[in-house]
């Protein structure tokens, strides 16, 4: 691979990365990263034993590809968005939705997609996301910085007697292995097609 992008995530090989070219770029891609994950919260697609939703792809994805500095920075955004009231997470609704709708059940799961965030990115920026068998563990990792906040928080929430895993992790499991296939086929063939466009 060109060493001229070694160590570097996606959004470092698209468009500027010098002077005020670079900070208009960086502004585009938070305000596409948080429309993307607008979006991508609401998408359901039929699986089985629940709908796939890809909210947590579009997570671990914006991490990969911006690296942790600016996916913080996306996520953060979201967060930000969906606080003031607008209707961005998949649960969220025009009866349900802003800071007490975060203070939710989902509310340990919106901190792991911080957390899991900026770990995409750090791996992506070593690397992992060129990698089938890389990226795949990177996102299984992704998701079980997601899972944890949230299940701790589902259990201090409504209590460690109610079925905690049953409410919030094996229901999506499946889901999740075929998101995270997807993103372990999906990130190294872009990689590779980059490659080819710069050599």
């Amino acid at each position: 691979m060109n060493s001229a992008i070694n160590n570097k995530v996606l959004s470092d090989v698209l468009g500027a990365n010098d002077g005020a070219l670079r900070l208009a770029k960086q502004a585009v891609l938070v305000l596409a990263g948080i429309l993307l994950l607008a979006v991508a919260a609401k998408i359901k697609v039929p699986m089985w034993p629940v709908p796939i939703t890809m909210g947590t792809f579009a997570v671990l994805s914006i991490g990969a590809a911006y690296g942790a500095r600016l996916g913080l920075v996306t996520i953060i955004g979201y967060m930000i968005v969906g606080a003031l009231g607008f209707d961005v997470f998949a649960g969220s609704s025009a009866q349900a939705y802003g800071f007490e709708y975060m203070m939710g059940g989902t509310g340990g799961y919106l901190v792991g997609y911080v957390l899991a965030t900026v770990l995409l990115g750090s791996l992506a920026r070593q690397g992992w996301d060129r990698s089938a068998p890389k990226m795949a563990l990177a996102m299984l990792l992704g998701n079980v910085l997601i899972y944890v906040p949230g299940l701790l928080w589902l259990g201090t929430l409504y209590g460690w007697d109610k079925p905690i895993l049953a409410w919030g992790l094996t229901p999506f499991l499946v889901g999740d292995l075929v998101k995270l296939a997807l993103a372990a086929a999906l990130f190294p063939m872009i990689w590779k097609l980059v490659s080819r466009a710069r050599d």
